[in-house]
């Protein structure tokens, strides 16, 4: 029973907590809700507070931009008013400015109006008196015909022809003068390079021989050179392209060629065969080719030491190898890599007293007769040849022109190749540098002579200092000073185009004439 009482009251207790704590919920969330009822309150009126300031704040704003606009827009207003008042009065000063002007047009019409009824008053009193004085003029060319008794075309021809003599003369005087002073003036500028390019340039003046002389160790050696029936001699000579003359000198062979490769191969080889002493055929041509072989291996040494010499770089090893041939080459006796290097030398001093560019005149001149040493059977002068051969081998412009134009088969584009030209006429005209034969010399003269005398009214020509000048005696009657000029100018280009000679031809035209009267 007591357990049932104490279960009970258990419940009751519980239910009654349920309910107190039920009661107690309603009464705090009444009050809660109140709260927050007063919270709302309380913040919609600090937002109405709020809002209140704000919109006032907000209309001072405006105010306060709608007074700036507007005082911004008054003073607008003022500067468009005082920039129209200024625009107002500048219009006016340009109305009254216009209204002179037209007043003056208006009195300046008038004057021309007054003027051009003078002028043309006057221009009828100019016809008038023109026609008078045409027939006054009319009047006296018929006097001036009555008494010259000639008509008046007659007199204007008389008169173009005096006139156009006269200017002749003039112009061939002062043409006369122009050039004599040019030619002053060039020549001795001319000279003082040339001079200094001499003077600094030291050069062999002895010319290579067409011979070259082998010593023997005794006299019996000739025999064996020439061998039995000859045949070493033959084999020898047919091996190396040269003659080989043995005659009396004591203990001496005589090589004799053109081609100085050829010779050296011959000389160096007969002093092997001299020194081993086994001279058979076949021993001669093994020497013989041996020799070749080692000589063409030196070509490219030899023209390293040219370019060296002379400073010059980057040369193509196939144009070196040409350099070299130079050595074993030669043109009227002189030699030809001697000659290139002394031409080189010339060019480039003369181009460096120039301002011009050294490197390349040296270059030029090293390389201008390059084109004798190609072997090949062609008509094409050498010129053109080595131009071909330097613009293979890819070298300056103005290089390979200056090599093409040395004796103008080629038009020059530098002052380098003029330079290269010169250069070469100085190496081969000095005395002792080139020889020539006694017939060629002679015949060179007598085609100077002929060509001479082959214009008209020439009386007589003389080739004189070893065919570096000819004097051309003409008629006096047929041949006027002007004429005697010209005809010298015109021989010279006829030399320059027709002929072969070293250096240069001075052409001296003579006009003599004598008067002869007898007192008696």
């Amino acid at each position: 029973m007591s357990v049932l009482m104490i279960v009970g009251l258990s419940l009751v207790g519980l239910l009654a907590g349920f309910a107190i704590a039920y009661f107690a919920g309603r009464r705090l969330a009444a009050e809660k809700i109140s709260e927050a009822e007063r919270q709302a309150r309380r913040v919609l009126e600090d937002a109405e507070r709020e809002a209140k300031a704000l919109k006032k704040e907000k209309l001072l704003e405006l105010k306060e931009e709608w007074q700036r606009q507007r005082q911004q827009v008054e003073q607008e207003l003022a500067t468009k008013r005082n920039r129209l008042q200024v625009l107002e009065r500048e219009l006016k000063s340009r109305e009254e400015a216009l209204q002179q002007k037209l007043e003056l047009v208006t009195r300046k019409e008038k004057q021309f109006h007054e003027l051009e009824q003078q002028l043309a008053q006057r221009q009828q009193e100019l016809e008038q008196r023109l026609a008078q004085a045409q027939e006054l003029v009319q009047e006296q060319i018929r006097r001036l015909e009555a008494i010259a008794g000639i008509g008046r075309d007659q007199a204007k021809q008389l008169l173009m022809e005096q006139l156009l003599d006269e200017a002749r003369n003039e112009a061939a005087q002062l043409i006369r003068q122009i050039r004599e002073e040019a030619r002053l003036t060039a020549e001795r500028e001319a000279r003082n390079i040339i001079v200094q390019a001499i003077q600094r340039t030291a050069a062999d003046h002895s010319v290579e021989t067409t011979v070259s002389v082998v010593q023997l160790p005794s006299e019996e050696m000739k025999g064996r050179i020439i061998g039995r029936e000859g045949r070493n001699i033959r084999a020898f000579e047919a091996a190396t392209g040269v003659d080989l003359i043995i005659d009396d000198t004591p203990e001496a062979v005589v090589i004799s060629g053109f081609d100085p490769f050829r010779r050296e191969v011959a000389r160096i080889a007969l002093e092997r065969l001299v020194a081993d002493g086994r001279i058979h055929p076949a021993r001669i041509e093994e020497v013989v080719e041996k020799t070749r072989r080692e000589l063409e291996e030196q070509l490219l040494l030899i023209g390293q030491e040219a370019a060296a010499e002379l400073g010059i770089h980057n040369l193509h090893p196939a144009l070196l190898r040409y350099v070299g041939k130079m050595k074993y080459r030669s043109s009227y006796g002189q030699n030809l890599l001697a000659h290139s290097i002394e031409v080189a030398h010339l060019a480039g001093i003369m181009a460096a007293e120039l301002r011009l560019d050294a490197r390349l005149a040296k270059r030029a001149g090293l390389l201008h007769d390059i084109g004798k040493c190609v072997d090949q059977n062609s008509d094409a002068p050498h010129a053109l040849l080595g131009y071909e051969l330097a613009k293979k081998y890819n070298e300056h412009p103005i290089v390979c022109n200056a090599i093409g134009a040395h004796h103008e088969d080629i038009p020059m584009e530098s002052p380098i190749a003029a330079l290269v030209q010169a250069a070469d006429a100085i190496s081969g005209a000095r005395p002792g540098a080139r020889r020539e034969t006694l017939e060629s010399y002679v015949r060179r003269l007598e085609q100077l002579e002929a060509l001479a005398q082959s214009f008209e009214g020439v009386a007589k020509t003389y080739a004189m200092q070893a065919g570096r000048e000819i004097r051309v005696i003409v008629e006096p009657e047929r041949i006027d000073d002007r004429r005697a000029e010209e005809l010298a100018r015109e021989l010279a280009a006829r030399i320059e185009a027709e002929m072969q000679y070293p250096g240069q031809v001075k052409v001296t035209v003579v006009r003599e004439v004598r008067k002869t009267a007898v007192a008696r």
